[in-house]
């Protein structure tokens, strides 16, 4: 499979280095047009309706999320180019997205552009970048999707749905408020990250809940909490306050 790719950055030398690296390392992609801007991004973009955007995440007049959302209904995969950004880095974790950290390293390239591939001939559409969108685009943050890699793929569920997440070896289980358990091929410390800025705490080192779902609370030294689940959680001593400050 051949895929058509638009590179946008700013500077020509990152944007002549990664069509360098994708040219000798990624030969089933094919560089078909660049920008340096927002502007001159999405013109590229419609010029040649790219497979995959390889996309640096901060431009003049504009950042990447900008452009993503004056592109529409995007109908390609993007991978993001950046310097370290933690607030960048959690919107892109929080969508499953792709991203490459400046400088780029190879392997960490090539295995983006075989996901993207595989993803494309399994699903046949380009989900992550639409959910990024979305999200964006969403005012309430408990209304927000997020994607979760599980044993069998990938799960894709609203912010709200989830009850409370808990620590189980390097995954970890989630709790939704269907009743369902779905495993998670990542850990507790990750999604804690994740999930910080909305309403998530961690009140245990193997409890994250989601504030929004939490019933009662109980005395103790350092208490419990009731999910409206009926599940009941152990709250840490350390925890205690942060999580009494929150109501």
């Amino acid at each position: 499979m051949i895929l058509k790719a638009v590179i946008v950055d700013d500077e020509l030398a990152s944007r002549a280095a990664l069509a360098n690296y994708l040219a000798k390392y990624c030969p089933e992609v094919q560089v078909a047009g660049f920008g340096d801007s927002v502007k001159t991004g999405l013109a590229a973009i419609e010029a040649h309706q790219p497979d995959i955007v390889f996309l640096d995440v901060e431009m003049p007049y504009g950042n990447a999320f900008d452009l993503l959302e004056q592109a529409g209904d995007a109908a390609f995969e993007t991978v993001f180019v950046t310097a370290y950004d933690h607030y960048a880095l959690k919107a892109l974790n929080f969508s499953a997205a792709y991203y490459l950290l400046k400088p780029i390293d190879i392997d960490e390239l090539i295995g983006a552009v075989q996901k993207i591939r595989l993803g494309k001939e399994k699903y046949q559409h380009s989900f992550h970048t639409k959910i990024l969108v979305e999200n964006l685009q969403a005012t309430n943050k408990q209304l927000r999707k997020i994607v979760l890699p599980s044993m069998e793929g990938f799960e894709v569920i609203q912010v709200k749905d989830i009850i409370r997440c808990q620590a189980n070896d390097n995954f970890t289980d989630f709790f939704m408020a269907d009743g369902t358990k779905i495993l998670i091929c990542r850990t507790l410390k990750f999604y804690e990250d994740v999930l910080s800025d909305f309403d998530f705490l961690r009140v245990h080192k193997s409890h994250l809940v989601n504030l929004h779902q939490v019933k009662k609370y109980l005395k103790g030294k350092g208490g419990q909490v009731m999910m409206t689940d009926g599940s009941v959680v152990d709250v840490s001593p350390q925890k205690k306050q942060a999580l009494l400050s929150r109501f």
